[in-house]
């Protein structure tokens, strides 16, 4: 007798259904340059300091994948998204040599990735995915900064995965798998959404299925890269409301 969680093709193939969608946050769920953007740039008006604020933001992203890599590599024990992030803006507010701003002020930018707003097609399409999969994050980020996300914006997730459940971040293989087991799914009952080409090739590398959704502004008007899918994932769509439909057809 098939096993429930496999359906029947015409050819009496089974396949795995799906049962649980992965979603990484940054940039996928979360516009998280321009709600950065804001933070900062209200932060300096209340300071009265001039500085280029686009440019902080921009810098201190490209701090993001280097500072988590170390610990990945194991050059720093485990360290917390929150705790990266305080150490890389230190280091980018001397670099671009910005005055006036006091360690509380830094912590408020810290801070600031806790209350990112949603891409405009994300509550829509995350209740469409939730009447009929469980939908998970799946980032880098920890578990408190991904629920102050969500209670700040209304994201409905079933779970919230962050990589210090696990003390990996992604690409580790730790992180998909470990996610898998914790929701009781097989690797290819689940597929993993993200914006970002690498993050599909580790998680199909790790068994899942793919869903690319494009968001090409993520980095700014001036985005060079993730600007189209690089290989062919087993999803591809504009939108999270786009996706829906597309699983609608499964």
């Amino acid at each position: 007798m098939p096993s429930e969680n496999v359906i029947g093709t015409a050819e009496d193939v089974l396949v795995p259904q799906i049962r649980v969608i992965f979603f990484d946050t940054f940039g996928t769920v979360v516009d998280w340059r321009s709600s950065m953007l804001d933070t900062a740039s209200r932060l300096g008006r209340h300071r009265g300091v001039d500085a280029d604020w686009g440019a902080l933001v921009d810098a201190w992203r490209a701090e993001y994948a280097p500072s988590m890599d170390r610990v990945r590599r194991g050059e720093l024990p485990w360290t917390t998204l929150d705790d990266l992030h305080r150490s890389s803006l230190r280091k980018v507010i001397t670099q671009l040599a910005i005055d006036g701003l006091t360690t509380d002020d830094l912590e408020v930018l810290v801070l600031g990735w806790h209350q990112l707003r949603p891409w405009p097609d994300v509550l829509a399409g995350l209740h469409r995915l939730k009447d009929r999969y469980t939908i998970s994050t799946l980032s880098n980020g920890s578990v408190a900064m991904l629920t102050d996300i969500a209670k700040n914006t209304g994201l409905p997730w079933d779970h919230i995965i962050g990589a210090d459940v696990f003390h990996h971040y992604k690409p580790d293989r730790e992180v998909y798998l470990g996610a898998c087991s914790l929701l009781g799914c097989a690797p290819e009952e689940a597929v993993m959404c993200a914006a970002h080409n690498d993050d599909l090739a580790h998680a199909r590398s790790a068994g899942l299925g793919t869903a690319f959704l494009r968001r090409p502004t993520e980095h700014g008007p001036r985005q060079q890269t993730d600007l189209y899918a690089q290989q062919e994932w087993d999803y591809t769509a504009d939108s999270i409301t786009e996706l829906a439909r597309l699983l609608d057809r499964c």
